[in-house]
């Protein structure tokens, strides 16, 4: 069982909080990405599960037993790093079978594991090279092969697929999705990236100065984000966030009073007060362009193009408001000019309103 339980941790380095009393629960077997930007806690949190960091407070348990004052070794769960930390004068072969170096198995034993972890990861013909001779996704592989030799209970993966091009990061994500499918190891992966987290993740967690602020399924996080944070670091481009007002029992919005529209159908919440700041939430795949009028019941955004940029199957707008910008999603049959006036609508029961203040959702 690899069940990993985080209560209360807390992280601290002198005066200085990092993380502040996070409670996360990963089953065992599950992919759990944790995501947010730069400084926001997500790899000190890796590396005190690692044992890598003391815990400056809070209990983690990893298979039901409390592992706070534990060694790394003594924890049977297995990093990969970002930059592989491979050995360059060590053969690939040598390199995944560096973990066996202490195991109590005959020699016999720890080449058969070596030769099966590198027959899974496709790593058979590299094995008498080294890393110098590999390229960045082998040398990937291998880091990942070191560690899987064990057969530990659980995976962490700190930002494995940064320096890596696109086309390899999208390679190397199929692998590692594939890996633990057919391992079926818990496996706690960290990223700013949310393009990896949406695809790699059973569960994501956003994290922000060292808090957690949402935890659910990709598609979840996708469709109901619970702050205009999580609602701008999900999905990609981000969500629209249009500002107004609470005004008369509706909806003001400024000086873009004449660029967004909204149905009186349009219910706000009774925890509204009169005069409260929101933003109204929009992701640009939910815009459709219209020529014409609007539908019944739909709200209307008018813009003026300031880019598009084509996509191939999509083409995507950025439009100038009165007041800020706007992003949209259209056909990629239809062309568009900087300065062109367009309008797109998308259904009521799309919109996610959130208050300016706190940032979390009311609707």
């Amino acid at each position: 069982m690899a069940r990993i339980e985080l209560e209360k941790i807390v992280k601290n380095y002198g005066k200085v909080g990092v993380v502040h009393g996070i409670d996360l629960t990963i089953d065992d077997g599950e992919f759990v990405v944790l995501v947010g930007p730069s400084g926001c806690g997500k790899s000190t949190t890796l590396r005190m599960i690692a044992g890598l960091e003391e815990i400056s407070g809070g209990t983690l348990r990893i298979g039901g037993h409390v592992v706070n004052d534990l060694e790394p070794k003594q924890r049977n769960i297995a990093m990969v790093f970002q930059n592989y930390a491979i050995y360059p004068h060590l053969t690939v072969a040598q390199n995944i079978g560096f973990g066996l170096y202490t195991a109590k198995m005959s020699k016999a034993e720890k080449q058969a594991r070596i030769m099966e972890t590198a027959r899974v990861l496709g790593l058979e013909p590299y094995l008498e090279r080294r890393p110098a001779a590999l390229s960045g996704g082998q040398r990937q592989r291998v880091a990942i092969g070191r560690a899987m030799v064990r057969d530990p209970v659980a995976f962490l993966f700190d930002e494995p697929l940064s320096n890596l091009d696109a086309r390899l990061r999208g390679q190397m994500r199929l692998e590692i999705k594939q890996l633990h499918q057919r391992l079926g190891r818990t496996v706690v992966f960290v990223t700013h990236d949310q393009v990896e987290a949406m695809s790699l993740a059973d569960r994501i967690v956003v994290m922000r100065d060292g808090h957690i602020l949402q935890v659910g399924a990709p598609m979840e996080l996708y469709n109901n984000p619970a702050d205009m944070f999580t609602a701008r670091f999900i999905g990609t481009p981000e969500m629209n966030l249009i500002d107004a007002t609470v005004a008369g029992g509706g909806l003001d919005f400024g000086a873009n009073k004449d660029a967004v529209a909204v149905p009186a159908s349009l219910k706000l919440p009774h925890a509204i007060a009169a005069s409260q700041k929101v933003a109204i939430g929009i992701r640009p795949q939910e815009l459709q362009i219209v020529d014409g009028e609007a539908p019944v019941g739909a709200m209307l955004l008018t813009g003026k193009v300031r880019v598009s940029e084509p996509q191939g199957s999509e083409t995507y707008v950025m439009l100038d408001l009165a007041d800020g910008q706007a992003i949209a999603r259209a056909p990629s049959s239809i062309s568009f000019t900087p300065g062109q006036t367009v309008r797109f609508t998308a259904p009521v029961d799309t919109l996610r309103i959130y208050d300016t203040c706190s940032g979390r959702l009311i609707k």
